[in-house]
């Protein structure tokens, strides 16, 4: 076995666990410590953790925490909503409006967490630069 082969190896054995960095990455935290902030602002992430300088700038999450946000939101209240028209309609101004800010507020608080879990899977799963090493292309 050639050394690189070996390195290789021995680096994926060193598996991460993706529970612990889902979660961690929910609360917005760093997946690899657990302790430091993930994100800077409302959504943006860091280049590296403040408390163990784990880096975070190889993230590539691009519209998948906005994706995911609108399944869920979408799949949570349309039934809801259902319900509700048929089993108390109300004006339909008020249901608008009550299903409205539900929406929004529903996005905004699940948006930097999906982002966050996102960020975390990337790196659990080591991908796009968080493995510590770049693969060779294979001929």
């Amino acid at each position: 076995m050639t050394a690189a082969f070996t390195a290789a190896r021995a680096e994926d054995a060193d598996e991460r666990e993706v529970k612990p960095a889902l979660l961690r990455g929910w609360r917005r935290k760093c997946p690899n410590c657990g302790a430091g902030p993930m994100m800077r602002g409302y959504l943006k992430v860091r280049e590296s953790c403040p408390v163990c300088g784990e880096e975070l700038h190889h993230h590539r999450a691009d519209d998948g925490p906005a994706y995911l946000t609108i399944l869920i939101v979408g799949h949570l209240l349309a039934p809801i909503l259902l319900f509700a028209f048929v089993r108390w309609r109300p004006d339909p101004m008020i249901l608008a409006s009550v299903f409205s800010i539900g929406t929004v507020a529903l996005s905004l608080f699940l948006l930097p967490r999906l982002k966050g879990a996102l960020v975390a899977l990337q790196w659990a799963k080591r991908m796009h630069g968080f493995g510590g090493r770049q693969r060779e292309p294979q001929a």
